[in-house]
């Protein structure tokens, strides 16, 4: 599939943040601190804010705004910013610092434009910060677990809410980016078929001996690993949704039978009738 035959459909954002991977460096809640004001600056990772009190202003790449309380917003890694809170009424909040991308390419780099977000489920809002910060202050064996998947609902929630579909579109039609959701659409669209390297390679113009280490350091997996990857979940999807045999469904995921049953039970620790009936 050549990028001027279509255009991405919806599913291809879907697919590339699949692979979004988070950090959080830092999570609080500050009540009342006047003490927030900072000069220009360009940190070189993401802060998000949930306002809850108060009155002050910040600036992005010299654009002002005011948020308020029952407010969320994202200040990107990499943009011009200043901060301002009022010593009569200074603001209350809660926010972390943390990185977001996916492979080499940070998801809000090309943010220029804050997105003021009014929050509706303000409980809601407040208890993934909270969660954050218990995590954050007192770690247990799955702490940054917790802590990555409130980031994460936080995310969503000001990808859902706020106005970043700009931001989105921007990142999608990036050259590369476009390019790459492109290798992953062609991948979904032919499971049921023979995938090859070069097929692969040369939706991005590169050489397949380049293409395998370009798709590894972007995705995280190597082009074959991933195509079998996602066959084992359209498999899983179909044993789970259907009452197809095991010979039907390897063959609408591009397997032998009997190579099917080998790697599903590798990568899920049971064969694929076994899967089935766990799930009745």
């Amino acid at each position: 599939m050549q990028k001027n035959q279509s255009p991405i459909n919806p599913e291809a954002a879907h697919r590339l943040l699949q692979h979004l991977t988070v950090h959080v460096s830092h999570a609080f809640y500050r009540e009342g601190y006047y003490g927030w004001n900072a000069p220009e600056e360009k940190p070189s990772f993401n802060r998000l804010y949930y306002i809850t009190e108060g009155q002050g202003a910040v600036t992005l790449d010299g654009v002002r705004y005011e948020p308020s309380a029952g407010q969320l917003f994202i200040m990107p890694a990499g943009r011009v910013q200043t901060r301002f809170t009022s010593q009569e009424s200074p603001y209350t909040r809660y926010f972390c610092h943390f990185d977001a991308q996916i492979g080499n390419w940070q998801l809000f780099q090309n943010s220029t434009v804050l997105s003021l977000i009014n929050v509706e489920n303000t409980k809601q809002v407040e208890h993934w910060f909270q969660e954050m910060i218990q995590q954050s202050e007192h770690p247990s064996p799955f702490a940054s677990l917790r802590v990555k998947a409130c980031l994460l609902q936080l995310l969503a929630y000001c990808l859902e809410k706020g106005d970043y579909a700009p931001l989105m579109y921007e990142f999608m039609q990036d050259h590369e980016r476009e390019e790459l959701a492109y290798v992953l659409q062609y991948i979904d669209d032919r499971l049921h078929e023979p995938i090859e390297i070069e097929n692969l390679a040369e939706i991005v113009h590169l050489h397949p001996n380049y293409f395998i280490p370009y798709f590894k350091k972007q995705i995280g997996t190597t082009p074959m690993h991933y195509v079998q990857q996602k066959r084992i979940e359209q498999a899983r999807r179909l044993l789970i949704s259907t009452d197809y045999g095991i010979s039907s469904i390897a063959e609408q995921v591009g397997m032998q039978p009997a190579h099917l049953s080998r790697t599903f039970k590798k990568i899920t620790g049971v064969s694929p009738s076994t899967y089935r009936n766990s799930t009745k």
